[in-house]
């Protein structure tokens, strides 16, 4: 009996101590995650750390293809570390459905807002990617250069915290939070924050990998060219739709499933072996 009182009272003030804790238990998914998808995500984490998106913080999800309303994402993990037995699932409140002790990401609620916003998109990377923060902090509009940047024709929008939730560590750990940040992205494909990063989306996780990774090179090329001064002549919104559209009918070999594959050569062991 003793003992059954002690556990229990341990149970509370695990509970007190940790809010995470009391997390709100999910039922499984009927289906499993396919394997091939869960390894495209280890190497979407991998490929982003490698080309520099991402250091030890960051993450991409991909929304589960069996359950439109529960996404895969990593325990929470520096991304160049990421296998496939870190990837866990979770609901569209930021639940995991099988959580097992493992850490959780903070920023987990970006994901699961977005998802819940935007049918079209099944795959979010947040990343703090390094050129493209300074043009969150100031006038100067993030726009395309190049035209593997041409998904930025449509505008990229700042998402401001204090406008949200005042002073604050510009953190979107809540789902109050990233819903004001998915009601800023709106139907665009990235959105800054704020002196903290990016997010960006995509209708498949290839594909949102890509963007993050051009986001970054067209924000290199844009300081490039304003270092040279004069009036930059950018992609115009027509040229980017022909651009879009382009790559959304290239056969295999072309386009992102081309550079996908380089890139899963270069970030992973193996990775040659995986392409083939």
């Amino acid at each position: 009996m003793k003992r059954s009182v002690g556990l229990a009272a341990h149970a509370a003030l695990l509970l007190l101590l940790c809010p995470a804790a009391a997390q709100t238990p999910v039922a499984r998914s009927d289906s499993a995650p396919p394997q091939n998808l869960i390894q495209d995500l280890v190497a979407a984490n991998r490929i982003l750390y490698h080309q520099g998106i991402v250091d030890g913080y960051g993450h991409v999800s991909v929304r589960h293809p069996a359950r439109p309303d529960h996404f895969l994402i990593s325990e929470a993990k520096a991304p160049g570390r990421v296998t496939a037995d870190d990837i866990m699932e979770f609901d569209l409140d930021g639940n995991a459905v099988d959580r097992r002790g493992r850490p959780i990401y903070q920023e987990r609620f970006i994901h699961s807002e977005i998802y819940g916003a935007r049918a079209d998109v099944d795959a979010v990377v947040h990343s703090h990617s390094p050129t493209v923060i300074p043009f969150s902090v100031t006038q100067v509009p993030l726009r395309p250069v190049h035209n593997t940047a041409s998904f930025l024709a449509v505008g990229v929008p700042v998402f401001e915290m204090r406008k949200v939730a005042g002073m604050t560590n510009n953190l979107v750990t809540d789902g109050a939070r990233a819903k004001a940040l998915a009601e800023t992205l709106g139907d665009r494909p990235v959105a800054l924050l704020r002196g903290h990063g990016n997010v960006v989306v995509a209708p498949n996780l290839r594909r949102a990998v890509a963007r993050a990774i051009y986001t970054e090179v067209n924000a290199r090329m844009q300081l490039q060219a304003v270092t040279l001064g004069g009036p930059i002549t950018f992609i115009d919104p027509e040229e980017a739709k022909l651009s879009e559209d382009s790559r959304g009918t290239q056969s295999a070999g072309q386009g992102i499933d081309r550079t996908w594959q380089m890139w899963v050569e270069e970030a992973l062991p193996g990775g040659r072996e995986r392409t083939r």
